[in-house]
């Protein structure tokens, strides 16, 4: 039976996947957490064969969550479940120790299968990520600015391009306005830009803004 730990920030999504596993009888255990602390916590207390991640939730992202539970558990699979498309997160993710990446558009028998999968130390990528993985592996040549980004940054610009302001972003990331112009300058000096709507141009022809 498989052991499950959802860590994602809004309990309606938790209680939807829930109802999704429990479903499947392959499955056994299923716990939540609501954060990066409590998905410590119980990692500490609990073996699990899959966590199931959110890569944006309050203080520290999913990324960065992936290698310390991978210190914690490091034979447990991390799945990664986002509202964020593929090509914004997925080969970050796997570089950072992820198993998987599934977007919360994918039907839930996708889910299942991801879940399944990682469980048995597979990788679970759609058949576009394995294309640009390879594509990746060939050509480094020419990679845009952003890849150099990393996943606090790259959430930080996601953020910029949906019209966010500084202090609407550190609200949701739970932040301070300091740290959040910290990351701007950042990104304006890797990305070499020079405003926020130099920052929110850049996403639109990047198509790294998120399609409504």
């Amino acid at each position: 039976m498989i052991k499950v730990l959802i860590t994602d920030d809004h309990p309606i999504v938790r209680r939807g996947i829930r109802h999704i596993l429990e479903d499947d009888e392959r499955i056994g255990l299923i716990n939540e957490a609501a954060d990066g602390k409590e998905l410590i916590r119980k990692l500490a207390n609990q073996k699990y064969d899959v966590i199931l991640l959110d890569i944006s939730m309050p203080g520290r992202s999913g990324l960065e969550l992936i290698s310390q539970a991978k210190k914690i558990q490091p034979s447990a699979a991390v799945l990664i479940l986002s509202i964020h498309s593929e090509e914004m997160y997925a080969i970050k993710a796997l570089k950072s120790g992820a198993s998987g990446f599934l977007t919360k558009s994918s039907d839930p028998d996708d889910l299942i299968r991801a879940i399944i999968k990682v469980s048995e130390g597979q990788r679970y990528i759609s058949s576009s990520l394995a294309d640009n993985l390879a594509e990746s592996a060939v050509t480094n040549d020419s990679k845009p600015l952003h890849a150099l980004l990393s996943a606090r940054e790259m959430e930080v610009l996601v953020l910029f391009s949906e019209g966010k302001t500084i202090a609407q972003i550190a609200l949701e990331l739970f932040l301070s306005p300091k740290t959040i112009s910290t990351y701007r300058k950042r990104l304006l000096d890797k990305l070499k830009l020079h405003s926020t709507a130099d920052l929110i141009r850049y996403s639109i022809l990047e198509s790294l803004k998120e399609k409504s």
